[in-house]
């Protein structure tokens, strides 16, 4: 019996694999692709936030999205920082009072969730090895709460776990993500750890940078003028 369940395994797995290697080429050639959306289709959208530099630019970003389109929005931020969910909720409630969520409240427009980090600062990378599975599982998980159309991320590590989920998801045929990365104003002759990781990796559909010698270093990013 041992060996005709070893046998019949010999045989699936190369088709498995074979199955998978020809899903992965077709998201590839696919990634980059302009988002099929109508123009009145709302969007479900997760926003990526991070400590420091990172949240102040995405909101600066987010400032010029149609607000009515993008929606609902998901924020996650890493679970130690305490600041960025704080001003994205600022944000929302700011627009709700200046009527530009088309009479949806906080609560309808958007939701605020938290990711464990996959490093923190000053952490070894031997102890780094377990806290990044966690927070690989816990992007898996949330991926598959949020099911989200659109990522737009710019730069935190906290993407990095999001981003190959919602790929691996693509490549599943669970859920197309569309991922919009934005390398931040302040890189401006070479990318950072997270850009540099999703650039060669082809995760991501649309790479932005604010600096003309960045996109010619880089020449599948996209130079579109600073943001801030």
């Amino acid at each position: 019996m041992w060996h005709e369940i070893s046998g019949n395994f010999c045989y699936v797995f190369p088709i498995l694999v074979a199955a998978i290697v020809v899903r992965a080429a077709y998201v590839l050639y696919w990634t980059g692709r302009s988002l099929r959306a109508s123009a009145s289709e709302r969007v479900r959208t997760l926003i990526v936030l991070g400590s420091g530099g990172h949240t102040a630019e995405m909101l600066s970003i987010l400032n010029v999205l149609q607000k009515d389109k993008f929606v609902p929005r998901y924020y996650v931020a890493a679970v130690t920082d305490n600041m960025s969910l704080q001003k994205a909720r600022v944000l929302e409630e700011s627009l709700v009072q200046q009527g530009k969520n088309s009479g949806r409240d906080i609560l309808e427009a958007a939701q605020f969730m938290q990711i464990y980090r996959s490093r923190e600062v000053g952490q070894s990378y031997f102890t780094s090895i377990g806290t990044t599975l966690i927070a690989i599982v816990h992007a898996l998980w949330l991926t598959l709460q949020i099911r989200p159309q659109v990522i737009i991320c710019n730069g935190p590590g906290t993407c990095i776990p999001l981003c190959v989920s919602a790929y691996l998801f693509k490549v599943l045929g669970l859920r197309w993500s569309t991922i919009f990365y934005v390398e931040s104003i302040a890189r401006v002759r070479k990318l950072s750890l997270s850009g540099l990781f999703l650039y060669k990796l082809h995760l991501v559909d649309q790479f932005v940078v604010q600096w003309p010698q960045l996109q010619k270093k880089y020449p599948r990013a996209h130079y579109v003028g600073r943001l801030m």
